[in-house]
């Protein structure tokens, strides 16, 4: 969670104050660390080199946390795949500099014009997660004249013990072939002339602080790839997903990258197939914050609320999850007394919170940083009241730069008619 510190103008990223930010660019206001980005990518990778899998193995970055085209195209500098969930990623992947060979593209709802897109720009791979989407892919790449290059997304009934919305591997759930169907689905696949069988593919949800369920998960797939061999259908990847967590609390525990992958790298040494994984969150997450103003400070008989100036539009996540983000007063004094505060927003909802309970000490117009909020801030962002999404900043030592800039309130209607 280490993303700011405290300087003489109050907190900072890097070296430029979050005031600083908020006076340049206004809030709410997103803001990214350039060095946590970096250093997140890097220990995932000084952990696969480590293993001595630089050369055979892949990060793909699961372009759904957060896909600015300014962290799209650091990842990419940095070597790094994607992993893409529909076609307007996949345009912001390739517009972001990125290498379509190094593009795997998952999700359960892939459209005949998503397959032809991505097939004509010579994507890497296809997850495939449902027998019909295989025999439509095959049609579709039929009719342009390629072979598609497909792994199956394997759904191995594993329970990763996190948030049920974001829990992606058991039987119940919309994602990937069931376990006791993927093999004769892969010699279905097999027999297809437009369809190349590549690779496996597994992914059992997100937020997992506990690298068990994943270590699980790998035991399952790499049987079904040796009885796969056996049977003639040699794979040239294996490709485990992401989902690794991180912190959100101080004191929560969370694994390191090195610590997460180790079960599942011991159980894949020897082997001739080349690794793939798609984290998100953990290369994000803990790599930007939501930057907000207090608007009103409202006492009440039994609650206190603080009303800020982002709200439910501008991170869905408390919301939908009733997910916690650690907030901090951003100035270095105050003088007024701490207070039990409701941190709400100006959204007209009751859900609209951004954090309950919190001891902070506030005037009128402090600044707020709200922690740990890289993934899936601005990426669920959406208009509702008819609100303009935020600005986003990225920090670099001691420079900032706007990588997408606050929306017009005008733009907001830009695309829509009244009746004549």
């Amino acid at each position: 969670m280490g993303l700011t510190t405290m300087g003489k103008d109050g907190l900072q990223v890097e070296s430029v104050a979050l005031s600083d930010v908020a006076a340049r660019f206004g809030t709410p206001c997103y803001v990214y660390s350039r060095a946590a980005l970096t250093a997140a990518y890097g220990a995932y990778r000084d952990t696969l080199q480590a293993h001595g899998l630089s050369d055979r193995s892949l990060i793909c970055y699961a372009v759904k946390a957060n896909s600015n085209l300014a962290i799209l195209n650091l990842f990419a500098r940095l070597g790094a795949g994607f992993d893409i969930v529909s076609g307007g990623e996949l345009a912001r992947v390739l517009n972001a500099g990125g290498k379509a060979k190094k593009i795997v593209f998952s999700g359960v709802g892939k459209s005949r014009a998503e397959m032809r897109t991505a097939l004509e720009a010579g994507i890497r791979c296809f997850n495939v997660e449902s027998a019909s989407e295989l025999e439509q892919l095959s049609q579709v790449a039929g009719s342009v004249g390629h072979r598609a290059p497909v792994s199956l997304r394997v759904n191995p009934d594993v329970d990763a013990k996190t948030h049920p919305y974001i829990s992606t591997g058991l039987k119940t759930a919309k994602f990937g072939v069931a376990f006791d169907e993927a093999f004769d689905l892969y010699r279905r696949a097999a027999s297809l002339p437009h369809i190349a069988v590549k690779g496996i593919d597994c992914h059992i949800g997100s937020q997992l602080l506990d690298p068990t369920p994943a270590a699980e998960a790998a035991d399952k797939v790499l049987a079904l790839v040796d009885r796969l061999a056996a049977a003639g259908i040699a794979l040239e990847h294996i490709d485990l997903g992401g989902g690794m967590g991180i912190q959100y609390r101080a004191g929560e525990p969370a694994p390191s990258a090195a610590d997460y992958l180790a079960p599942m790298l011991a159980k894949l040494t020897g082997r001739r197939e080349k690794l793939v994984f798609e984290p998100g969150r953990s290369l994000v997450g803990n790599a930007g914050l939501l930057l907000t103003r207090v608007e009103v400070l409202k006492p009440g008989a039994e609650k206190h609320f603080a009303v800020v100036d982002a709200a439910m539009n501008d991170l869905m996540r408390p919301a939908l999850y009733d997910a916690w983000h650690d907030i901090q007063r951003v100035g270095a004094d105050s003088t007024a007394n701490p207070m039990s505060y409701e941190i709400v927003g100006p959204v007209c909802e009751s859900g609209d919170f951004l954090g309950h309970d919190r001891e902070l000490a506030l005037n009128e117009g402090d600044l707020l940083a709200i922690l740990s909020a890289g993934a899936y801030g601005m990426a669920m962002a959406s208009n509702y009241n008819s609100r303009p999404r935020a600005a986003e900043v990225m920090i670099d030592g001691a420079s900032m730069h706007q990588i997408r800039r606050r929306e017009d309130v005008a733009e907001l209607f830009a695309l829509e008619s009244i009746l004549p």
